[in-house]
């Protein structure tokens, strides 16, 4: 590659190689650099472009005296270089000479010089330890019960959450619930949203509304009659909407007049957003090119006293309701509830809409070529704009973070390496002919710990595959849990790199069998996960295939053995008691079952790869939320989690850091 573009790259942190999945070095092929940089703006088109664009950037870096944002951990003094004056945010102004005063107040702030205002952000060194605790991993669409209308909603996890707590239980884990668009087809996936920053109306339990309860009996007798009918199988995601929709939509015209909501011009371009979105459709990509900034003068025009606004708004503020009725449920476990925040948004949906300015629209991201996936992988996800996030201050992180918190004791960062670096995929580029990206992962890093602290929340890094030991070593430092999960957890120095013993797993983790993406306790035991594949066409070799799952599935038995935990008797019931019994024995300090692995069911959650060929987000539970408390293979295998994990908070202090240990808010 030639110099300049290489350095031209380098200035705007494109990657111009990588390692992959067997540490070789790739490199990558100068158009694909190219077509990234021109997602960030940058003409790299031809060599005249390159030698410009790159003066410029070095001309910009010497000017630069002040960096903007500046985010610092507690008691840093870096240097700014002028004087000025510091903007506390409890009001109050401090003068700055040449460096950051080194007591400053955790916290957001601003330092002025001249006309010039930038952002300070003071940071955690690190969060408390975590109290050791077990707990559920829940797929919440999942869950059932008389109550609930042909899928899991708010109402099924505050009863799950509550019996779980009575059982001894820490911690749940929930699928993103954040917003869909509300037309149909309605997305099943929880990791594509259509905003991180709202919640999703499809979980809310219309019957479990003060609207319902305060209607006549006729109207709650409209309301009820709307339900779909039970039993139906795969969870049909339209169905339900429809039917909560028109129930919703019954109440609202039926309830007296609600105040008007907060002033808030984040709720007000979401619901504005979704009003659109059903008079032009779910892609605003598609929609009259007037409509598709959320600044122009015709969306202030469409959004003006128009009710069906008020009504999304009013969905908003009923789910904010029942996610603080199932905080409450979890008030006495040591942890409590931790939601998922995904990767990203669906790029026709709400945030990419509303946030256009500070995202790369026409990039996705995903993963380069590995053994599993040789063509790549493409999540179309839009990505951050590293630049454009940064100019902003990161307070549009800062307010996704906030959002998952706010109904939450902990959150989990899905892919957390994209702090540090996403794989984008330039537009019309299949998967495999992307690079990485870089961000800054301090500054959002310490954002995340910022939050997380103010929060008293916990935070996960789902840090699965090939991750850097500098990224493990940066979230161990600042607090941040990393996850563990049986299957990957291998002896790399050990000849055929075996399986790592529960025992030697990080204590630093949150713990489990399997995850959503992959075969559950009993589907791995019967070679569920090449069945499939194998049906679906995926295998090049199911025969060999089926051979490395019977003989994974050996050890894994010699794994029980070696521990005296092989049942006499090696039925599947048996095998999945003793997997979680395995499990109990891990250093970990989080260790979380999921309902599907404890009470045997085969199909997983979601096959990866697949989109109509497989039901993904689609497969119910088979028990009810009441009998999934009451099953004795499930209380059989919570009985050793229990038992290693009791509900006490952690004791003051730890090896590696000094701050009390959490306490939720």
């Amino acid at each position: 590659m030639d110099a300049e573009l290489r350095a031209l790259a380098a200035a705007h942190g494109v990657a111009t190689w990588y390692e992959d999945t067997e540490r070789r070095r790739i490199d990558v092929a100068d158009d694909v650099v190219v077509a990234v940089l021109a997602q960030l703006g940058v003409d790299a088109s031809t060599p005249a472009t390159v030698s410009a664009q790159l003066s410029d950037a070095i001309a910009e870096h010497g000017r630069a005296t002040v960096p903007d944002p500046i985010v610092v951990r507690a008691g840093e003094t870096p240097a700014v270089g002028v004087p000025g004056e510091l903007h506390l945010e409890d009001g109050t102004t401090r003068p700055v000479r040449h460096e950051l005063p080194g007591d400053l107040p955790l916290g957001w702030h601003d330092l002025v010089v001249g006309d010039r205002r930038t952002s300070v952000v003071v940071t955690p060194h690190t969060l408390p330890p975590v109290p050791p605790a077990w707990g559920w991993m829940v797929q919440l669409y999942a869950l059932h019960s008389a109550g609930s209308w042909g899928i899991g909603d708010l109402a099924d996890l505050r009863t799950l959450v509550g019996g779980s707590a009575r059982l001894g239980a820490g911690a749940v884990l929930v699928n993103p619930v954040q917003a869909i668009t509300p037309v149909q087809p309605v997305q099943r996936s929880p990791y594509s949203p259509s905003s991180r920053r709202f919640a999703n109306p499809l979980y809310l339990r219309v019957t479990d509304t003060e609207a319902f309860r305060r209607a006549s009996p006729e109207v709650r007798a409209e309301v009820e009659a709307l339900a779909p009918p039970p039993g139906a199988g795969l969870i049909d995601y339209d169905a339900v909407w429809r039917a909560k929709l028109a129930a919703l939509e019954l109440l609202w015209r039926r309830s007296p007049p609600l105040p008007p909501p907060p002033d808030d011009a984040d709720l007000r371009d979401f619901a504005t957003f979704c009003t659109l979105a059903e008079q032009h459709g779910a892609d605003w990509r598609k929609w009259p090119a007037e409509l598709r900034h959320p600044r122009g003068a015709a969306v202030e025009e469409a959004r003006r006293d128009n009710p069906r606004i008020a009504f999304h708004s009013w969905l908003q503020r009923l789910c904010a309701e029942q996610l603080a009725g199932v905080r409450a449920a979890a008030g006495g476990m040591p942890v409590g509830i931790v939601h998922d925040l995904p990767v990203g948004v669906d790029p026709a949906g709400a945030d990419a809409w509303a946030l256009q300015d500070v995202l790369a629209p026409e990039v996705t991201v995903g993963a380069p070529p590995d053994a599993f996936s040789q063509q790549g992988q493409d999540w179309n996800l839009p990505p951050w704009r590293p630049d454009r996030l940064a100019a902003a201050g990161y307070l549009p992180f800062r307010d996704v973070i906030r959002s998952v918190l706010a109904h939450a004791d902990g959150i989990r960062v899905d892919h957390v390496m994209g702090l540090w670096r996403l794989w984008w995929i330039p537009p019309g580029r299949p998967a495999s002919e992307g690079t990485y990206v870089h961000y800054d992962a301090s500054a959002l890093l310490g954002v995340l710990a910022l939050e997380a602290h103010r929060a008293s929340a916990i935070v996960v890094g789902e840090d699965l595959g090939t991750v850097s030991d500098e990224v493990r070593s940066t979230l161990r430092e600042r607090g941040v849990l990393s996850s563990a999960v049986l299957w990957f957890q291998r002896d790399e120095h050990s000849p055929g790199e075996p399986l790592l013993a529960p025992a030697r797993w990080p204590a630093a983790a949150m713990a489990s069998i399997s995850t959503h993406d992959l075969p559950t306790a009993a589907g791995f035991l019967r070679g569920e996960h090449v069945t499939v594949r194998a049906d679906l066409g995926q295998l090049a070799d199911p025969d060999a295939e089926r051979a490395k799952a019977a003989a994974d599935r050996e050890e894994l038995l010699a794994e029980l053995a070696a521990h005296d935990l092989l049942p006499d008797d090696p039925s599947d019931e048996n095998l999945v008691v003793a997997l979680h019994r395995l499990l109990a024995t891990a250093a970990s300090t989080l260790l979380l079952t999921s309902p599907q692995d404890a009470v045997g069911e085969t199909r997983q959650p979601n096959l990866p790869g697949t989109i109509d060929e497989y039901p993904n987000w689609r497969i119910p539970l088979p028990v009810s939320v009441d009998e999934l408390l009451e099953h004795p293979v499930v209380l059989r295998a919570i009985s050793a989690l229990r038992d290693a994990r009791p509900m006490t908070q952690a004791e003051p202090g730890s090896a590696e850091s000094d701050e009390k240990p959490l306490r939720k808010r």
